[in-house]
């Protein structure tokens, strides 16, 4: 059998993160979606996607292939469902297509052609930008004990103070020298070379990927991910940055999710909760409205290469495009397009020659070319978000 991946209905309701990625690069708990899948299924997965993002993410064609909804991530119940389908036949959950097996020559999912099977449950599923974070709880824990299970922890130095030992793993290289970790509210699991540097304060449940590394002093709880390489500092509640982003200093993040490559300013602050207390409502691309999230606790949603200034404030329910940059005092608005260039007083166009260059600087730090196919996805997105700008 041969394994894809697929957006779904559900692309435009998790933008601005999917318009640099398919849904199965999105992380959340320990894991991307397309991680997941791989552990369950002890297979590659490869994407069906859209033809801008065909070059960074190929598909990859079997004789026989399983096309699964990214957007449902993977249960041992629902693994063994989809293993029971039959070429030409479609596994639905009431009426949203999960997954279906189709031919080499017919990918694409055409009702008239397949006999459909009802799911009766299904585990957990990312369907809006904000699931991310308020789901990440659960996934830290099911991720773990899919990553941990059978397997040993590497010490951990007795220089911390440590509650619930048994629910901390710490990979080959991780360390962690002079801190609090809690872990009876939550397991904390630290990545292949992470570390956690001195006097950090930490109630699981808590996910640092490899090479990721919290900053002296840091307060996190609740269920935080912080992707490879990511660097933090200051306070965190209940975020999720993917890779390669930074909130290196203090300042407060919560109900939060960062892209990849994004990096707040010393004392930037985002508010989490209104005011009034009223429930928040996030920006919907696909409405063109202010959606409402039932939650009370929201924060901000930042897309791939964004960057914040220093003492940047930023309002309850905030979604930040692709390659924005955000500066200046008071509080910007709470939908700020990709490619935005300025702060509260105003925007204007961050030209795509100018985003090149800030990529290239930053993730040549890291040792990452920004190569002709990133150069041909920023230009792709530039025009697909052109109509939010006001030029």
């Amino acid at each position: 059998m041969n394994y894809i991946l697929f957006d779904g209905n559900d692309k435009q309701a998790l933008l601005p993160f999917t318009y640099t990625r398919p849904i199965g690069e999105i992380r959340v708990g320990i894991l991307t979606i397309k991680e997941k899948w791989e552990n369950y299924l002890a297979s590659e997965v490869s994407y069906f996607v859209e033809d801008y993002l065909a070059q960074k993410f190929p598909l990859q064609l079997g004789k026989t292939n399983v096309v699964i909804n990214a957007t449902y991530l993977p249960t041992k119940a629902l693994l063994a469902e989809i293993n029971g389908l039959n070429i030409g036949e479609a596994l639905f959950f009431k009426e949203d297509i999960v997954a279906y097996v189709s031919k080499e020559d017919s990918l694409q999912y055409d009702a008239s052609n397949y006999k459909i099977k009802q799911l009766n449950d299904v585990g957990l599923t990312i369907k809006h930008t904000w699931e991310i974070f308020a789901k990440n709880d659960e996934a830290i824990r099911e991720d773990f004990n899919l990553l941990t299970t059978g397997r040993i922890s590497a010490p951990i130095s007795t220089t911390n103070t440590v509650i619930a030992p048994e629910n901390i793993f710490l990979e080959e290289g991780a360390k962690v020298e002079c801190s609090i970790l809690n872990a009876s509210t939550g397991p904390i699991y630290i990545g292949r070379d992470a570390e956690i540097m001195e006097g950090c304060i930490i109630r699981g449940a808590l996910a640092m990927c490899e090479h990721a590394v919290l900053k002296m002093g840091a307060k996190i709880y609740g269920a935080s991910t912080f992707g490879p390489y990511c660097k933090v500092g200051g306070e965190v509640n209940n975020s999720v940055l993917f890779a390669y982003s930074n909130k290196g200093h203090e300042g407060f993040l919560g109900n939060s999710v960062l892209g990849e490559w994004c990096n707040l300013g010393a004392d930037t602050n985002t508010s989490n909760l209104k005011n009034n207390y009223a429930a928040v409502r996030l920006w919907d691309y696909q409405t063109e409205g202010f959606a409402h999230t039932g939650l009370q606790f929201c924060g901000l949603m930042m897309g791939d290469h964004s960057k914040a200034g220093i003492n940047t404030m930023f309002n309850t329910g905030t979604v930040v495009g692709v390659n924005a940059n955000v500066f200046g005092s008071g509080f910007p608005r709470n939908f700020i397009p990709s490619y935005s260039w300025g702060g509260a007083s105003g925007f204007t166009t961050y030209r795509t020659n100018k985003a090149f260059e800030t990529a290239k600087a930053m993730m040549g730090r890291r040792n990452i070319e920004f190569d002709a196919v990133e150069k041909e996805l920023f230009e792709a997105v530039f025009e697909l978000t052109k109509k939010w700008r006001k030029d």
